[in-house]
């Protein structure tokens, strides 16, 4: 149990079999007049541990006689329930897809009690007393296009104790014609759509995330972000989750005229549509975001917390991202670097030369850690399976940091190659005479982990995930 104390009383939130149905103790202050409660009070209520759901709709059911009984009812949306006046025997049974399918609580209300039903909860009531008035918050529109599941009061599976015998009661027809359990539809997980799925981090998030029914995955075939259609392009309403793994990451192609353009839309045009799409329909948007929204001037690890100074377009489009996205209410803004995945990349390359002989000579004044793609894919999944408190999380590799020069001796060596093969210079060196524009890297990418740390999740080790990538 959570608790909030105003006023000299407690609002209390108390958990129930049901995995996010909660009961509230609402304070109620009366005198010789009758009595006040805040019935639904935001700030309060998110403090004392209930989810921040969103209302859009308020409705209230009248019942003027006891024994009025309705239900079961789930719908796609969640509820909060309360009583204005009278009483009820209220029963919910999980009607959601997994192991608790079934389970039931039933628990009596009456204006100092309340309750949240998440979505896909059938939900059901008995007046016990007359002129009962049953309100409830919604965070959704009615729709008939929604997917709906519904079970029958007298389901002998789940077997509600009615306080009065559905025998002797007022029941609609459609009511008492509802299926039982054994031939209900669960409500299936509200999806999650995973953007940019062919990119080296897209296939580690399917990885990550698997080939569930309720889990898809878009290329930019699949979905312009560029569409005048995009806000009807998809059910949004059906959507839990909004996976953005797609970005324009050709940093020195975005200083030319053409790329800049390209990692404008990309990045910024292409987020923003994204982010109004979220705020709309209350999804939860992850965006990833780059150590390149930094200058890497700094004497200490950047933390997410500290203030933007891009030097090139590309990380002033990724700058320009997870402001837009910082604007969504429910958002998780992932703030890597140095990302290694399958496919072509530096780690890679290195050892390709390696094998052919090559001595190299790699940038030793630009410091940071390697990423993996697994570990940024596992971290994502945590956030929003423990569903951390929404914001800005680094997530890098962990350990001792290093530059591109130490990193690729360090792949010379662990694939049995001299390291001293490699040549360490400046970055103005190595860049000397190159034919195109080139971008301005910051020199010091290293980001400070202890946020997500504390949030439960443990970077690995970068080295010992390079040690990992190279023997796989």
């Amino acid at each position: 149990m959570t608790a909030v104390t105003t006023f000299g009383k407690t609002l209390a939130v108390t958990s129930t079999p049901i995995p996010g149905l909660v009961v509230l103790d609402l304070p109620v202050h009366g005198d010789a007049r009758g009595w006040f409660k805040e019935n639904w009070q935001r700030e309060k209520m998110v403090a004392a541990g209930l989810a921040d759901f969103g209302p859009v709709q308020n409705n209230i059911s009248f019942n003027d006689k006891p024994g009025t009984t309705r239900g079961i009812h789930a719908e796609p949306w969640d509820k909060f329930v309360s009583i204005a006046t009278g009483r009820i025997f209220g029963a919910w049974v999980d009607l959601r897809e997994g192991d608790t399918f079934g389970a039931v609580y039933t628990a009596e209300l009456d204006p100092s009690k309340a309750i949240f039903v998440p979505r896909g909860v059938g939900n059901s009531y008995q007046t016990l007393e007359p002129d009962t008035a049953y309100t409830y918050l919604v965070n959704d529109h009615w729709s008939p296009d929604a997917a709906y599941s519904f079970l029958n009061l007298a389901d002998e599976t789940v077997a509600i104790d009615w306080p009065i015998p559905l025998a002797e009661v007022e029941i609609s027809e459609k009511d008492r014609t509802h299926p039982r359990l054994a031939d209900v539809t669960p409500i299936a997980p509200r999806r999650t759509l995973v953007l940019g799925a062919n990119g080296q981090l897209g296939r580690a998030l399917r990885d990550a995330l698997g080939d569930r029914p309720h889990i898809e995955y878009a290329t930019r075939a699949d979905l312009d972000l560029a569409s005048p259609d995009l806000g009807t392009a998809r059910p949004w309403r059906d959507y839990d989750t909004i996976v953005n793994a797609a970005a324009h990451t050709a940093v020195d192609q975005a200083e030319t005229p053409e790329g800049r353009a390209q990692a404008w839309a990309a990045n910024v045009t292409g987020v923003a549509a994204l982010a109004r799409i979220a705020t709309t329909h209350g999804i939860t948007l992850v965006h990833v975001s780059s150590d390149y929204v930094f200058d890497g001037t700094a004497d200490t690890p950047y933390a997410e917390d500290a203030p933007f100074a891009p030097l090139g377009v590309y990380g002033q489009t990724k700058a320009a991202g997870d402001a837009i996205v910082h604007t969504v209410p429910r958002h998780y803004i992932i703030r890597t670097s140095w990302v290694i995945g399958d496919g072509r990349n530096f780690v890679t390359t290195m050892a390709s030369l390696a094998e052919r002989g090559i001595d190299p000579s790699v940038v030793d004044d630009q410091t940071g850690r390697l990423t993996f793609t697994s570990d940024i894919a596992a971290g994502i999944r945590h956030l929003l399976t423990t569903r951390a408190p929404f914001g800005t999380y680094n997530l890098t590799g962990a350990g001792e940091p290093r530059t591109w020069a130490q990193i690729a001796a360090r792949v010379y060596e662990l694939t049995g190659h001299d390291p001293a093969r490699v040549t360490p210079v400046t970055t103005d060196a190595y860049y000397a005479g190159s034919a195109g524009p080139i971008a301005p890297r910051p020199r010091n990418s290293i980001l400070d982990l202890t946020k997500i740390e504390a949030a439960g999740y443990t970077p690995a080790d970068a080295d010992t995930r390079l040690r990992t990538y190279l023997a796989r």
